[in-house]
């Protein structure tokens, strides 16, 4: 079964919000003019992502859920500070650690999922298939970000007055990898709701793997997204909480984080690819809402549900909230019976955030 190609692509997601780089961009505060900087130039990157997104998506197979898992195939390039991919291959699968932090914390991070995938969904790396997973470090002077592209991970330094390297962050990591598992799953489109899901999946399993490397239980885990990224200056704790959107930072030079919680402040907007970024909130509420009802570890029951509803074949690549929602619902069903703790949880949790079932 193939997805037909569509006027869009997944390629090209990045982690940091476009509206977050425009407000970083118009500082002139002398202590974040490195910032600035960085801060126009990444936007400039992310404008022509945005126009390769109007270019037609690549025909991409449905894969299979429960391929026979191989071991990671890691390749870590470093490009030295220039935007050319994938560079010079700095570790390869097997090879010692390299000495260089953004190298190893890259290679590592790679790892931890693809042993999520492999150890808790039986699947075989990033495209079911066994993909090698290569990252280029060290891309661009100051570089304000980290993006999937389609193919391969990439990683900025930060500007070191905001964003500081952008390998420190596991959950970034596991994040930007996810973009590729929807890509070769449900091809959700990166455009309002189903761009706003396509993020919100990614956030899920950024968290799930740090969380099951950590071996951290519901209750322990901080369920916020690029935990470590922001310098010592930024009155903020990370880029995103699942557990509580809008309070992940309030800093005088970002500004407070502007992600809803629930229906009732869905942000309407035609900016950042229809708020995809923004509006995500609302679903990654939804699932830290059943994995609190259900308690223990988010990676079993609810990562299963969220796993299955995203590569079940059934959800169409225009998605929205409610038909995301229908899927989770029948995929507790399916997993764990009708009336069952997991189903009543799952159905609780998008009526708490406004979205019906």
């Amino acid at each position: 079964m193939q997805l037909p190609a569509q006027n869009f692509s997944t390629a090209h997601c990045s982690i940091i919000p476009p509206y977050l780089l425009r407000r970083l961009a118009r500082q002139d505060a002398p202590q974040f003019s490195a910032a600035a900087r960085a801060a126009k130039e990444a936007l400039v990157h992310v404008r022509s992502f945005q126009a390769a997104r109007t270019q037609p998506a690549p025909v991409v197979p449905v894969t299979v859920r429960h391929a026979r898992p191989g071991q990671p195939q890691r390749s870590v390039y470093d490009a030295g500070g220039t935007e050319t991919l994938p560079g010079k291959l700095v570790r390869k699968e097997g090879e010692p650690a390299s000495g260089d932090a953004s190298t190893d914390e890259a290679y590592d991070g790679l790892g931890h999922t693809h042993r999520l995938y492999a150890d808790l969904f039986g699947r075989n790396s990033i495209d079911g298939e066994g993909l090698p997973l290569d990252a280029t470090v060290h891309f661009g002077k100051l570089y304000d970000n980290a993006f999937w592209d389609g193919r391969q991970m990439v990683f900025g330094d930060g500007d070191g007055e905001v964003f500081q390297r952008f390998t420190r962050s596991l959950s970034v990591i596991g994040h930007e990898l996810a973009h590729g598992v929807t890509q070769f799953s449900a091809g959700l489109a990166y455009r309002n709701q189903a761009g706003a899901i396509n993020e919100s999946m990614s956030d899920v399993f950024g968290a799930l793997v740090e969380q099951y490397v950590n071996k951290q239980s519901v209750k322990e885990a901080s369920w916020l997204i690029g935990e470590g990224l922001f310098t010592p200056q930024v009155e903020g704790a990370a880029l995103r909480s699942m557990k509580a959107p809008g309070t992940a930072y309030d800093d005088d030079v970002l500004g407070k984080d502007p992600q809803p919680d629930s229906m009732d402040s869905y942000v309407r907007t035609s900016a950042d690819n229809g708020g995809v970024h923004i509006n995500s909130g609302i679903p990654n509420r939804a699932f830290y809402l059943v994995a609190e009802a259900l308690g223990s570890n988010a990676w079993e029951a609810p990562g299963q549900i969220w796993y299955d509803a995203l590569t079940s074949g059934s959800l169409p690549v225009t998605a929205t909230f409610g038909v995301f929602a229908r899927a989770t619902a029948s995929s507790a069903v399916e997993l764990f019976g009708p009336g069952s703790p997991e189903h009543d949880a799952v159905l609780q949790a998008w009526e708490t955030v406004k979205v019906k079932v």
